[in-house]
């Protein structure tokens, strides 16, 4: 029998129990309901369907998906959906890659206020990125924004940031023309980096005076006006962290980065190594370091990995994918068929092609390729009555 896959879903089974009896009380209703999930992603729990090989009989049991977002079983197949409703909306332009950070100290506190903080980090530095791209003294045009939140580092620590990716142009203000920026160069990060602290501070001011901000343990005392100013003064000077990474190639490049980022969670399955009941081993990434050597090993007890997963859960109904500029909802389809017609290309990049067949049919037989066929299904919590089974060797089929 194959040796199972080591994955969340395996370590939460295994430490949860213990994990939620220890934090009994500091544990999130949303929290609970992800670990939940991915215990009972692709099991019996779930239901399911039994296919079979319609050549050799080749059986096996194909589990439900709990399709929860924090799941990383899941994020493969709901990147892949995302992925082809995109197409559409790239354009024939080079592509930016813009990664805006909050400081520590405000990390600290966005933890405890992730739908407020969160939002205004989108908010903040969306609009820092649409207007130094709106002044004539830059670009001097409206561009198009896709912006992602991630909330972890490579060791799953709390490290709230914005990766967003924006094509190297816009539309003039009077939609006459496209006007591209300069080769290999989008917007001053500097100019970005200081009208985005400008812009996040006086709106997260703005939230402390409406009291829509908490504060629990050693920040308790941050609710105080005077107290939260004081806080606040020295993030004022300091330098914010915008980093802007060199331009992709094309569309096909830009898609291969969302494909990576959109849908990832804190950890993949891919990146364990390791588990055992005193630690969880796996892999990180010191950005400090250049070459192979970035890529170490770390190494948890199973309560702080399931704590680090786990504070990167999300508020119910919370985006962490957002359009802005030219791909806001309201105006999207008639901005990027403007845009192409400025840049000289259809507005359906795939007009010209024979749709495809949607993939509705399950993956090939693995022994001889032939076509599975659902023979059985089966509900929430029942067994089917169809066993796995390996299809016999081709020397006994022949002699059959």
């Amino acid at each position: 029998m194959p040796r199972p896959e080591l994955g969340v879903a395996h370590i939460f089974r295994s430490h949860g129990p213990a994990w939620r009896k220890a934090y009994a009380g500091h544990i999130s209703l949303e929290q609970l309901k992800v670990m939940s999930a991915i215990e009972r992603c692709r099991t019996a729990a779930l239901g399911g369907h039994v296919e079979q090989c319609a050549d050799c009989h080749h059986t096996r049991i194909a589990y439900n998906s709990c399709r929860n977002r924090h799941c990383p079983k899941c994020q493969g197949a709901a990147a892949r959906d995302w992925l082809e409703d995109r197409q559409a909306e790239l354009l024939p332009a080079g592509y930016f890659h813009l990664v805006f950070t909050l400081p520590a100290q405000i990390a600290d506190i966005a933890y405890q206020n992730k739908r407020a903080i969160y939002g205004l980090l989108f908010k903040a530095a969306a609009e820092a990125v649409l207007t130094i791209a709106a002044d004539p003294k830059h670009l001097g045009a409206r561009v198009a924004v896709t912006a992602v939140l991630h909330t972890w580092g490579s060791a799953m620590t709390h490290h709230p940031h914005i990766h967003m990716i924006v094509p190297g142009g816009g539309i003039a203000p009077d939609g006459s023309k496209w006007i591209s920026c300069r080769p290999g160069f989008f917007l001053p990060v500097r100019v970005l980096s200081r009208l985005f602290r400008k812009l996040f501070l006086e709106r997260l001011t703005g939230a402390h005076k409406a009291g829509q901000l908490k504060f629990h343990g050693p920040h308790t005392g941050l609710a105080d006006k005077a107290r939260f100013a004081r806080f606040l003064k020295p993030l004022r000077k300091a330098e914010w962290v915008v980093y802007a990474k060199p331009p992709f190639g094309g569309p096909d490049a830009v898609l291969a980065y969302l494909a990576r980022y959109t849908h990832r969670v804190a950890i993949s399955n891919a990146r364990l190594i390791s588990a055992n009941s005193t630690a969880i081993t796996f892999k990180v990434k010191d950005y400090r370091v250049e070459g192979p050597e970035r890529y170490k090993t770390m190494s948890l007890k199973p309560h702080e990995f399931i704590r680090r997963f786990l504070i990167h859960v999300l508020p119910k109904g919370f985006h962490r994918i957002r359009h802005y500029g030219l791909l806001a909802n309201a105006n999207r389809v008639a901005n990027i068929a403007k845009a192409r017609e400025l840049l000289g290309t259809s507005s359906d990049p795939d007009g010209d092609q024979e749709p495809e067949a949607p993939a509705t049919k399950p993956p090939p037989c693995p022994c001889c390729g032939g076509q599975m066929v659902v023979i059985e299904t089966f509900e929430p919590g029942m067994t089917p009555k169809h066993k796995p089974q390996r299809a016999p060797p081709k020397t006994m089929r022949r002699a059959s």
